[in-house]
């Protein structure tokens, strides 16, 4: 199901994001390096990190769900946590479930350079159906 919305949502196009692995216990999308994504020179805003962050959890909640009449869900919550500065890079939303409830859904993500640097880590809860 994500292998067919990410593609077609207009705001993860403008970001440019991308699915690399959306099965197994973790997903990965990756967000390309793009100039208009900074905040100065070349660090990417932390707005354009957190929405990857925000998609990745997207992913990671519906990774487990084999069919569904829709994709209506939303993020009910989401710390983020910054710990570097992300320069003139692409960067990886790496989403993992933490639980799984029956419409709640508690996950992990962190954001890191194509290198494994991690830029920032996200705690958020996600309500599917």
């Amino acid at each position: 199901m994500m292998a067919q919305f990410i593609p077609q949502s207009p705001f993860v196009a403008k970001l440019g994001i991308v699915a690399d692995v959306l099965d197994g216990d973790e997903v990965r999308l990756r967000m390309p390096w793009d100039p208009t994504n900074v905040t100065l020179g070349d660090m990417v805003h932390g707005g354009a990190i957190a929405a990857l962050a925000d998609v990745t959890v997207m992913a990671a909640a519906w990774a487990g769900v084999e069919s569904a009449p829709s994709l209506r869900g939303v993020t009910v919550s989401m710390s983020m946590q910054f710990l570097a500065p992300a320069r003139a890079t692409d960067l990886i939303g790496v989403g993992r479930v933490l639980r799984q409830g029956r419409s709640l859904v508690s996950c992990d993500v962190e954001v890191v350079t194509p290198s494994g640097d991690i830029v920032a880590k996200a705690i958020a809860t996600y309500k599917v159906g």
